[in-house]
């Protein structure tokens, strides 16, 4: 007797009873830290990087679930490689990249989606510093799919005592939370840096969120994404913590250093630099009103100083506190 062959709903629920094999494609802080979590719950789980020795399609071979966690420069031909790797409609596929492609102003799960447009693509973004979770601390993330149940089967992977998921099905929200607040901790390093105080950090914070949810509301994202764990969570975590890398450059060209020095003393890709000059195009592009995004773009490129980026948002002009604004012009 002939058996009908399961529905990817069907395939996907299985994934969430039993252990699976999960291909992590990159070897960084990121990447090593989820797969850390994931091995830790008995996954099977394989790591590769361009400069291991496992080659790409072994890495991916017979993997249910595959994970991107490379830096955004590297994503568009991370995904062409893999499109010649016949990976199969039942594999999930999860990007936990947070940054926006120079070229096209697309976000990593975009590119995805149109590289493999009948698989399940996921989002993992959430207040997750990663030497935090190396380190055991407890933290959560959000797991976000267009398809529940895929979403639901890579909540399942990475759910733990000290990492608890939360799924979504709103997975470009989700995507550009993370990546638009990395613009935004460039702006509260400046304010750290020049030592404006408690207050001036409150405010900025308050007011970058619904510039942020303009942005990603115009683009596709759900309003009420924001204002969970990959929007308003992760902003908090990354524009406190000395642990942000993007946080980091703001301070340092707050002590008046130059970007080139900051990075190199960093040693790691740092994703707010790139987002705020590509965030600067899409706004231009699409007419969006970014007033904190846009002075952090102006003092990245050197146009003014950070003394000068905050005496612009001090000086502009007085208006009402209304956030039915959060979808009009700032």
């Amino acid at each position: 007797m002939l058996t009908a062959t399961p529905t990817l709903d069907q395939v996907f629920e299985d994934y969430k009873h039993r252990q699976i094999t999960l291909t992590i494609l990159g070897s960084g802080a990121w990447g090593s830290a989820l797969a850390h979590i994931a091995n830790s719950h008995g996954h099977r789980v394989r790591i590769w990087s361009r400069s291991g020795d496992l080659a790409l399609e072994d890495a991916v071979d017979g993997a249910e679930v595959i994970m991107s966690a490379i830096s955004m420069k590297g994503v568009t031909e991370l995904v062409n490689r893999l499109k010649g790797l016949n990976i199969p409609e039942t594999t999930i596929l999860v990007t936990a990249t947070k940054g926006l492609d120079p070229e096209t102003t697309l976000t990593p799960s975009v590119i995805f989606q149109r590289a493999f447009p009948n698989h399940a693509i996921a989002v993992l973004s959430g207040p997750n510093l990663s030497k935090e979770i190396e380190g055991g601390l407890p933290a959560a993330t959000v797991i976000a799919c267009e398809n529940e149940t895929a979403a639901e089967a890579v909540q399942h992977v990475f759910a733990g005592e000290n990492f608890r998921t939360y799924s979504s099905t709103d997975p470009l929200g989700a995507e550009l939370g993370g990546t638009l607040k990395n613009v935004i901790a460039i702006a509260v390093g400046v304010c750290e840096g020049l030592e404006l105080g408690s207050n001036a950090r409150s405010a900025l914070i308050t007011r970058a969120l619904p510039e942020v949810m303009r942005i990603g509301t115009h683009l596709g994202g759900q309003p009420e994404t924001f204002l969970g764990l990959s929007g308003l969570g992760d902003m908090l975590a990354t524009c406190t913590s000395i642990l942000s890398r993007n946080y980091r450059v703001g301070y340092g060209l707050a002590q008046g250093k130059s970007l080139e020095q900051i990075l190199a003393e960093l040693g790691s890709t740092a994703e707010g630099v790139n987002t705020a000059y590509v965030l600067h195009d899409i706004a231009q592009r699409e007419q969006i009103s970014v007033p904190i995004a846009q002075q952090v773009y102006l003092l990245l490129k050197g146009d003014i100083s950070a003394e000068e980026a905050v005496a612009a948002l001090m000086e502009r002009k007085l208006k009402a506190e209304d956030y039915q604004e959060v979808l009009q012009a700032d």
